[in-house]
């Protein structure tokens, strides 16, 4: 931990960090329970799925923003383009409230996105500059469990403000929110030393990141947080339909959404007491095994009942899924960033535009095949389960569950 984080201490910093990833979160669960009021605002078909493009092109604008963040992190520090990215993030918010269409709509969340970008780099770079080795996989797993707590409360905030006041007002809340997350900020001190800081060159930025790109270890685990991340996203973007529509449980939606997000949260806690005992590398391994097996079984059950799971099994299915997605994506995260601590900003802009930028569009790709199940999203969750497996299976050159005593220290950066 660098001088300057001492002034913090680790719950505050830890609190601060995860409202900050929190912006994202916001932005998009306290949507989900005004679809069915934006689809009839917009005069679109009740079962359209047009509305699920106010998800992903929020995701589209966030991953292609990020390559730009990083090396503007690494030249100026991370507090500028944090402050900078604020604002866009409000402009965005506030476009989104005035639209007349949703045409406009989707512009205003593109550039929201692109405002949402950067929290999510510096977040990722600071953690970085603070900690390496299993402890920056523990302090991610407590951010992220903080985090999860955004969606648990989102939904719900967002159905009770819907209730008394025209749907946009999840604009104006969020406009709010992050007015008093900036306003927190002022207390985060800048991480990145002078000497560390690096010029903004076109011929210096994509050397680094070239390096990215060519360590093994990065791009396969950046590969395979990507695809877990894909099938994450289209859940986020069709969860509503999945239990409004398919499940005829509109009512009950933010409920079963906050339930399935509380789950998230208490893996993630359990995460970082599990990689202090067993290792960050070791988790992933298994947990990806794991994953494959789960979901062969999810889809199999499903299959065999025509496609169509009952309520129950597929909420219990999906919690474990869901269970599997909050131990490998921190983990995954930190391991890729590992080797990168001397380019962390550079290299948090091009792991979070990789999976965000492929996820949010194989996402989208996702969400097209739905019908009239459930049965894409476990498919999905197969697939790409085994995707990652084998993209790890590369990284590692054909090895998995590293030894105990193969600590992440020969990756650290």
């Amino acid at each position: 931990m660098t001088i300057a984080a001492k002034r913090l201490s680790n719950r505050h910093f830890t609190a601060l960090l995860s409202m900050m990833m929190a912006l994202t979160a916001i932005a998009i669960d306290m949507m989900l329970p005004a679809f069915d009021q934006i689809r009839a605002s917009f005069g679109l078909a009740a079962d359209s799925t047009r509305v699920a493009q106010i998800v992903t092109i929020f995701f589209i604008g966030m991953a292609l923003a990020q390559y730009f963040y990083g090396p503007l992190a690494d030249r100026f520090g991370r507090k500028p383009v944090l402050y900078a990215g604020f604002g866009i993030y409000a402009l965005g918010a506030l476009g989104s409230l005035l639209a007349p269409s949703l045409n406009l709509v989707l512009v205003s969340r593109f550039i929201w996105g692109v405002g949402a970008a950067a929290p999510r780099v510096v977040s990722v770079s600071i953690v970085r500059d603070y900690y390496s080795g299993d402890r920056m996989s523990r302090a991610m797993s407590y951010i992220m469990a903080v985090f999860v707590m955004v969606p648990i409360l989102a939904p719900s905030i967002g159905a009770a403000l819907i209730k008394v006041f025209p749907w946009q007002s999840i604009f104006a809340f969020c406009l709010v929110f992050v007015a008093v997350i900036a306003a927190w900020a002022t207390v985060l001190p800048e991480t990145l030393a002078p000497q560390d800081r690096r010029p903004i060159e076109p011929r210096a930025i994509w050397a680094a990141t070239l390096e990215v790109l060519s360590n093994r270890i990065t791009i396969g685990y950046a590969l395979a947080m990507t695809a877990i991340f894909s099938v994450f996203t289209s859940y986020l973007a069709s969860s509503e339909r999945i239990f409004g529509d398919f499940y005829g449980r509109p009512g009950e939606f933010p409920f079963i959404f906050g339930g399935i997000a509380a789950v998230m949260g208490v893996a993630m806690l359990t995460n970082a007491q599990i990689v202090e005992r067993v290792g960050t590398r070791r988790l992933v391994h298994v947990v990806l095994v794991g994953y494959v097996a789960a979901s062969a079984i999810l889809a199999a059950v499903a299959g065999v009942a025509g496609g169509h799971l009952p309520f129950w099994p597929f909420v219990l299915g999906l919690a474990v899924m869901i269970v599997f997605h909050s131990l490998l994506v921190p983990n995954l995260n930190a391991i890729a960033m590992l080797p990168m601590g001397h380019i962390a900003g550079t290299a948090s802009a091009v792991i979070g535009t990789i999976s965000l930028a492929i996820g949010a569009f194989l996402g989208s790709m996702i969400d097209r095949t739905y019908t009239d199940s459930a049965m894409p999203l476990l498919i999905a969750f197969l697939g790409f389960g085994v995707l990652a497996l084998a993209v790890v299976l590369w990284a590692e050159r054909g090895r998995l569950v590293v030894p105990p005593h193969e600590s992440l220290a020969s990756l650290d950066g």
